[in-house]
């Protein structure tokens, strides 16, 4: 029999060194393993007698650490993971790299010794700066692999290396302090390439960080306390930690309930648009089921608790999102691959340049001379800014342009992606009702507000800002003369506008004394079920819509409909996709004729409606399953899952943050349009990276057989090593010109 085991790695720096723990846990008998980078985790399936001990040992034997993470009753435990130890080397390595750069490379500030000021102020950059590259590598090394950190170690290390060996020769050759500029030094070189991977190396970390600030945002959704009623009749508030199935608790308006349940008593609407994604709330009574973290907005509720803990939806949420995030394919990066082959070729062609000059010529001198510049030739300035600046220039672009990118990862993904799946409240929509039309006159309207104001109803807010909207804009049009008297007529006005007698009806509706007169709003079978006869012809409804039905004095005076509205620019968004060949999905938790409406005025033909948040991530996989690469785009709680187990996820800005950090890519200006303008950017700036990898190893491939030729000395080296690099941020700068 199968079981499952979580666990908690520390020390893991990129890509290559979860592949690495991976493939060192499924190399054993049994167990096979999805190692999660951003949160530091693995879930591991064992099918042999192996015990946890045996699983952490090989994690360990991988050069990482391990441990067993033990299950929470307050749902998944999440491991942070802090980037800020990074922060001090970038700050203390640039005071220093600023003084090496500008004293080495203009020339008329060398002075005598300035090499010596050079080597000293390199040496903590070369050092303690660039510590976490060289740490990375020692382990890849261990592990008989290369890495990217290992092309960053090695260049570092070459280029300060031979600098120190340099300046060691000239004091050999009794130069002493004045050193002649023939004894070149390259300590700029080794400073500069810690400074620019230092600042790639914090975007990453922050990046990482992003799955872990999803699962937060779920966890963080459930309610802190319950009121829970003892058989004493008593109403106790407890942490939620201390709720129990079977407990009874009380829900006021505007609170969350506490954890799943069913209503024992009381009748209410719940908004479960953190659920759903519908902007309408739903009508509970007696009997029906509710879920934890969803808001009760109007009448009392008393509720008996079902599931509590690890055992609810909210947290079975947050476990969605944590596989998905464990589940989606790792994309190797690009540099990592290059670099996993090249590294040693370049190791081997130097060791066989030093061995060639000194067995055919005798001349070691000088073959070491040709071996140290196949090194430094090879070193990776241009393969290691190639990915970080590009970013750094895309991520500058695309603030500006309201469209936030997480890294190479969601890059990659933009390369295939052929559908792209949409929610529509809050994505497509704006995700709050407002006014469509009503049938009512001005006075009546005016009555129909003044009841609706009594309530938190979605639907009867929408009501009430459009009436607000509408007696703003009659003041204005209104000549003012007279303050007095306009001061009088207020006053009248305030004393008539009292609502007496209110009353929220179970079932939609509701009921008050308004100047007089019984006044009566609701669900138009509410009205008949009292008497009143509502007819209308079926087509006055806008299809989709949520019709309130007026009654003054037992006598029907007409409709209002209240909808969610179409956000500007979607259907252009829905067109430019469409001219890109990707294909449009409508994924929601909306009713059927709502989704329909939308879908029809969008041009979407596919619509996939009444779908809950693991109905979402099935919907995603099922096309994924298909062949289909599949961007999600998404703003509510309950697309953070889909969004994750998507090969691209796009969140709205205007969402929740654990939508957004659930996404590769967040739109903050929640646009439509911003939909396809970022996945022309990501793909341009997917093909600039290549680019710049390409003629990065391009330069290195050329040079290397000058350079064991011994064609190449090592100054000039050092200058095309140079220029390789200020080419990689020349060429990334074109995204600028991105529109």
């Amino acid at each position: 029999m199968s079981r499952e085991v979580d666990l908690d790695i520390t020390g893991m720096t990129c890509a290559s060194c979860s592949a690495r723990i991976e493939k060192k846990l499924t190399r054993l008998d049994g167990v096979s393993a999805e190692v999660n980078l951003p949160l530091n985790s693995a879930h591991v399936i064992v099918d042999s007698e192996l015990s946890d001990e045996d699983l952490t040992a090989a994690v360990e034997k991988a050069g990482y650490g391990a441990s067993v993470r033990t299950a929470s009753a307050s749902g998944p435990e999440i491991v942070d993971y802090d980037p800020r130890h990074l922060r001090p080397r970038f700050i203390g390595s640039l005071i220093l790299a600023v003084p090496i750069v500008a004293i080495s490379m203009i020339m008329g500030w060398h002075f005598a010794g300035w090499q010596w000021i050079a080597a000293i102020l390199a040496l903590p950059v070369v050092t303690w700066g660039a510590w976490p590259f060289h740490s990375a590598a020692f382990k890849a090394a261990r592990g008989r692999s290369t890495t990217m950190d290992t092309l960053v170690s090695v260049g570092i290390i070459v280029a300060s290396g031979y600098s120190y060996v340099t300046l060691a020769r000239a004091i050999a050759e009794g130069y002493g302090w004045a050193i002649p500029e023939s004894f070149h030094v390259w300590f700029e070189a080794a400073a500069a390439i810690t400074v620019f991977l230092l600042i790639g190396k914090l975007t990453e970390d922050r990046a990482k960080n992003r799955a872990t600030a999803a699962l937060k945002s779920l966890l963080g959704l459930g309610a802190k306390t319950a009121r829970v009623l003892r058989e004493s009749g008593a109403e106790v508030e407890v942490p939620i930690d201390e709720l129990a199935v079977g407990d009874v608790f009380h829900v006021r308006p505007g609170e969350k309930i506490a954890t799943d349940g069913e209503v024992v008593a009381g009748h209410s609407a719940i908004d479960e648009a953190m659920l759903t994604g519908e902007s309408a709330p739903v009508e509970v009574g007696l009997g029906d089921s509710v879920t934890g973290a969803t808001i009760n907005t109007s009448g009392v509720l008393e509720v008996r608790a079902t599931r509590v803990g690890a055992d609810t939806t909210l947290s079975a949420m947050a476990d969605l999102v944590s596989r998905a995030q464990t589940g989606k394919p790792a994309v190797q990066r690009l540099a990592d691959r290059i670099s996993a082959v090249f590294v040693p070729i370049v190791f081997g062609l130097s060791i066989l340049t030093l061995l060639i000059w000194g067995l055919t010529t005798g001349d070691w001198a000088m073959g070491l001379h040709a071996a140290l510049t196949v090194l430094i030739i090879a070193c990776p300035c241009a393969l290691g800014l190639a990915t970080p600046t590009a970013l750094a220039v895309s991520s500058g672009r695309g603030s500006q342009l309201g469209i936030l990118v997480s890294g190479t990862e969601a890059l990659e993904s933009t390369r295939s992606i052929d559908t792209v799946v949409l929610d529509k409240t809050g994505t497509l929509t704006t995700g709050v009702m407002s006014l469509q039309a009503t049938q009512l006159s001005a006075e009546d309207f005016s009555v129909l507000a003044r009841l609706e104001s009594q309530s938190e109803h979605p639907v009867a807010r929408a009501i009430v800002a459009a009436a607000s909207t509408q007696q703003r804009s009659d003041t204005d049009a209104r000549v003012e003369s007279q303050p007095l008297a306009q001061a009088s007529a207020r006053q009248e006005r305030s004393a008539a506008s009292a609502v007496d007698d209110f009353e929220n009806i179970p079932g939609g509706g509701l009921r008050a004394t308004i100047d007089g007169a019984e006044v009566l709003a609701g669900r138009p079978d509410l009205l008949r079920e009292r008497g009143i006869d509502v007819s209308f012809p079926a087509a006055d409804v806008p299809t989709g819509a949520t019709i309130v039905a007026l009654a003054i004095d037992s006598q029907f005076r007409g409709l209002t409909f209240v909808a969610d509205e179409i956000k500007p620019g979607a259907a252009e968004a829905i067109a430019e996709l469409h001219s890109l060949g990707i294909n449009t999905v409508l994924l929601t938790g909306d009713n059927a004729p709502a989704a329909e409406v939308v879908a029809g005025k969008l041009g979407i033909t596919e619509i996939n409606a009444d779908v809950r948040p693991e109905g979402k991530v099935a919907v995603v996989n099922e096309l994924q399953a298909q062949g289909q690469a599949v961007a999600m785009v998404g703003d509510g709680i309950n697309d953070a899952a889909a969004l994750a187990g998507a090969d691209l996820g796009i969140a709205m800005g205007s969402g929740t943050d654990a939508a957004m950090a659930a996404s590769d890519i967040t739109m903050v200006r929640s646009d439509p349009r911003q939909i396809p303008q970022a996945i022309r950017l990501s793909r341009k700036t997917l093909g600039l990276i290549k680019g710049n990898l390409f003629w990065a190893f391009a330069y290195n491939t050329a040079a290397i057989p000058i350079a064991a030729f011994g064609l190449l000395n090592p100054m000039i080296a050092g200058a095309a090593m140079a220029f390789s690099s200020v080419f990689v941020i020349l060429n990334s700068l074109r995204l600028l010109r991105f529109k």
